[in-house]
Parts: structure tokens; sequence; C-alpha cells
């Protein structure tokens, strides 16, 4: 969310999020999740309801009001007044409503997993299953494709994951085939890991390397990675032969690469100038 104003909207709804769910056990939070998560899929699906509740010229009780009649009876009370709080506040663009809304089933589902005790498992289950995606090409392509239909590609995510993962590592997934928050497959697949990283106040570092990490390897970069930002960092380790040595450290927009691969090309540019 661009703006302060939305950015505010989207603080109200979560502060009733956290309220309306206090007492609630994990299936119930998951339940709340899928329930926001289906009206973003409206908002996606109608533009014209996305105007409606976002119109600046009607006031926010009478937005609150639309969004009720339209899901009072049809999801939990605690979904309808998450959203009505949302649409009470200024959203600046349409647009925004919608990213705020998943953003909101999102952190219903993470408040879930975290209730389970399974954040952890999911953050390390998001990235296993990108890495099992990044090394395939025709499964890449085709969980890739917005030209094939999300009802097939979803159906085969469930069956490659059915049994083998935590129910909202699976739920992240069919959401990154949706486009979280407008981005592409592999894009919403590493938002979702940070978010979730994110939850367990952890920064996440993608770490390349051209051979497997031993376990004191690890924990000595994890170490000095946690002192340069302030906060415990969750290695997501990619082993690529291709790099012959060396290590490339990704932390948000921050790039360290120190790889021999990068050395060999920079060598290249400079003899051929």
């Amino acid at each position: 969310m661009a703006s302060g104003v939305s950015r505010a909207a989207y603080g109200d709804a979560s502060e009733q999020l956290a309220s309306s769910t206090a007492t609630a056990t994990a299936p119930q939070l998951a339940t709340v999740a899928d329930e926001i998560l289906s009206v973003a899929g409206l908002l996606r699906a109608q533009p014209r309801l996305r105007r409606q509740l976002t119109n600046p010229s009607r006031t926010g009780s009478d937005r609150a009001g639309l969004i009720k009649e339209l899901l009072s009876g049809k999801v939990s009370e605690a979904t309808v007044n998450v959203l009505a709080a949302l649409v009470n506040g200024r959203l600046s663009r349409p647009s925004e409503l919608l990213d705020a809304t998943e953003q909101l089933g999102v952190d219903a589902l993470l408040a879930s997993a975290a209730k389970d005790g399974k954040l952890g498992d999911v953050e390390d289950e998001l990235f296993r299953f990108s890495q099992i995606v990044a090394g395939d090409q025709l499964l890449a392509v085709t969980l890739s494709d917005p030209g094939a239909p999300l009802e097939r590609r979803v159906k085969l995510v469930q069956d490659l994951l059915k049994g083998k993962v935590h129910v909202t590592t699976g739920r992240f997934v069919e959401l990154a085939l949706e486009g979280f928050g407008g981005r592409g497959f592999e894009g919403s697949l590493n938002r979702l890991v940070e978010l979730t990283a994110a939850k367990r106040d952890r920064e996440v570092a993608y770490v390349t390397v051209a051979k497997a990490l031993t376990d004191a390897e690890e924990q000595a970069l994890a170490a000095k990675l946690a002192a340069i930002y302030g906060r415990e960092v969750s290695l997501k380790v990619g082993v690529d032969p291709a790099i012959i040595g060396g290590v490339s450290v990704r932390v948000g927009s921050d790039l360290y690469d120190g790889t021999i691969l990068r050395r060999l090309n920079a060598a290249k540019q400079a003899f051929a100038k």
C-alpha cells in the first residue's frame, strides 16, 4: 500500500482483525483467512465493486454499510467487521483495497500458523517448494502461465503438496498462483516467505553457494548477518555449481556477490575494454 492514507485504513482493519480473533483457535483463524481471501477474489473479479467501496464521495459509514449488506450472513461476523473497518477508512485507489484485503487474509493465515506453532515449518516449506519449482523448468512454466486456467494450476499444486505440507503452506502457494499483490508466481512465493519470517521477527537472506554449507558455516553466516541487520536472520540456501565458488547473499534490496563467477565476468569485461 503506497499511501499513508491507505496504510492507516489497513492499520485500523488489522487492529480489528486482532481484536475480533483474540480468542480464536487455529482452525477458526484459518476460516476467517479463507473468507477474507474469498472476498479478495470477488474484488479482483469486480472492478466496479472496488470503486464503490473506495468512492471518496461516500462516507466511511456508508461504505462500511455496503460491505456489511454484501457479506452479512455469508461469512463470519469477524470477517464482516474486519472488512467494514477497512472500507470505513480511506483508500487512495481501488487497487489498494484489493492489496489490503489480500494482506489481511495473509495476516489471518499467519496468525493461524502461529497458534499452531508451525510458522517455522511454513517458512521452510514455502522456500523448499520455490526451489523445486525453480529446478524444474516445465513445472515453473506451467505454474507461472497466466494463460492457463487457474483452477487447473491450483489442482496441480494440491496434488503435488497433499499430505506433505502444513495447510497454511498449501494455501499460500495457491495465493501465489493468483498473483499475490500483483506479483508473478515466483515473486509472490518469495514475498510470502518474507512475510512468514517477519512474523517470527526475522530477516530473510537468500544465499547461493556452489556446494552445500556445513551447519557450522551456516551458523557463522547467520550470526554475521544478524549483527549487520540487528535481528535474527533466516537463511534460505540454494546450491548452484555454476557460480564455481564463493557465496552470493541477498537480503531485501541488498546484494553481496562474492562468487567466483562474478569475478570472472568482471575480469572478462575488463579485458574487453
